[in-house]
């Protein structure tokens, strides 16, 4: 089942929206003119990521400062788990996710 979170006409460089899916906060980011879709949670100690800081293609919690490539998930600073990214799907004029 496709779950639709925003229209692809939205997605510019910069752009962060977050969603509820099943009882999940998730977060949708654009960087580089790609779109990531991980879960709002930091998983050093589950602050939300919507506020954190990008710097290039890293993200920074806001609460703790981790730093996170959003290539491959993992702490850059810290010895912690890697983010949880979520495959995104495509439907016409539409990004979101199948479960």
């Amino acid at each position: 089942m496709f779950i639709a979170l925003e229209r692809l006409i939205n997605l510019q460089d910069g752009y962060r929206g977050t969603f509820q899916v099943q009882g999940r906060q998730l977060l949708l980011i654009v960087v580089d003119q790609q779109a990531i879709l991980l879960e709002n949670r930091c998983p050093h100690r589950g602050a939300p990521l919507h506020n954190g800081t990008l710097e290039g293609r890293v993200l920074r919690c806001s609460r703790h400062g981790i730093a996170f490539d959003l290539d491959s998930g993992r702490a850059l600073d810290a010895a912690c788990s890697p983010l949880l990214r979520l495959t995104l799907t495509y439907d016409g004029d539409r990004v979101g996710l199948d479960l």
